[in-house]
């Protein structure tokens, strides 16, 4: 069911994507839409999560060499009915966690230095916890095809004005309304990425205090992380890739802008939840 619902948002947003693509741009624009879509659908399934594991120099680490952190991967999955997915470890003092990869066979859990040095054993279990919770319910490739279909619709708007229409002044659009849905569907579509993001990070946290049976674990984890977010900044963080984070990388930055268009429920909110969950 899941991976269905995977797939649904995923022709969703790309029969979105020509849509807007036909309107901008008729037939030449809806060719082109298409292209863009297959080509970034294609690339974020196969490739978004070495990139991005590339990108923040993750080291893979096995049994040997960090039997720890490997032995509770190990027992969760085991509880969790998951595969046991490749571990990294990001050379950062920031605390902060990820998962990616597009199925189950090609999961990936990446936590920096920073965070196991900052959480006690019950709290690093219960982010791994969290981000099992990601893997099991395809949270990562969602998040990904997400947010690379609403940098590609910002990206078709921006190239909007070179579009055409489809070639005879009747059927060509509404220039008005051409510069409007060029103007809001960048933001409409922010926004769909920012609510996917929102829920399924209440998913993991309500999936990570079933599989520990502790959510008070989950709930002193995010009291650390985002204390300590607040005032450091994670190296190399890229806003298109900051929903895929236990906590928002970027929460130091901002005020109220930024909390209304983060990728992350604020931590007040995720604690608030949890307390319901005991």
């Amino acid at each position: 069911m899941e991976k269905f619902k995977t797939y649904f948002l995923m022709i969703g947003l790309t029969l979105l994507f020509v849509w807007f693509g036909s309107f901008i741009g008729g037939k030449t624009g809806m060719i082109i839409a298409f292209l863009m879509a297959v080509g970034m659908n294609f690339y974020a399934y196969y490739y978004s999560d070495e990139q991005v594991l590339k990108h923040y120099h993750a080291i893979p680490v096995d049994e040997s060499s960090a039997s720890g952190l490997y032995k509770i991967v190990r027992d969760l999955t085991t509880k969790a009915n998951l595969p046991m997915p490749k571990l990294y470890i990001i050379q950062d003092q920031v605390p902060n966690a990820f998962a990616t990869g597009r199925n189950y066979e090609h999961a990936a859990v990446a936590v920096t230095e920073g965070l196991l040095d900052l959480l006690s054993a019950d709290e690093v279990k219960a982010v791994i916890a969290h981000e099992l919770s990601h893997i099991k319910h395809y949270d990562m490739l969602i998040g990904t095809v997400a947010a690379t279909m609403a940098g590609a619709i910002s990206m078709l708007a921006n190239f909007g004005m070179f579009f055409g229409g489809n070639g005879s002044d009747e059927d060509r659009p509404n220039p008005i309304v051409t510069i409007i849905l060029m103007l809001i569907m960048p933001l409409a579509a922010s926004i769909v990425q920012m609510t996917i993001s929102r829920s399924r990070e209440f998913m993991a946290d309500e999936g990570s205090a079933k599989l520990t049976g502790h959510p008070e674990w989950l709930q002193s984890a995010l009291i650390k992380l985002d204390n300590y977010a607040h005032g450091n900044l994670l190296h190399d963080a890229q806003p298109q890739n900051a929903h895929m984070f236990i906590i928002n990388p970027f929460l130091g930055l901002g005020g109220n802008i930024r909390e209304l268009f983060s990728t992350h429920p604020s931590t007040e909110q995720r604690v608030e939840r949890l307390e319901a969950l005991k």
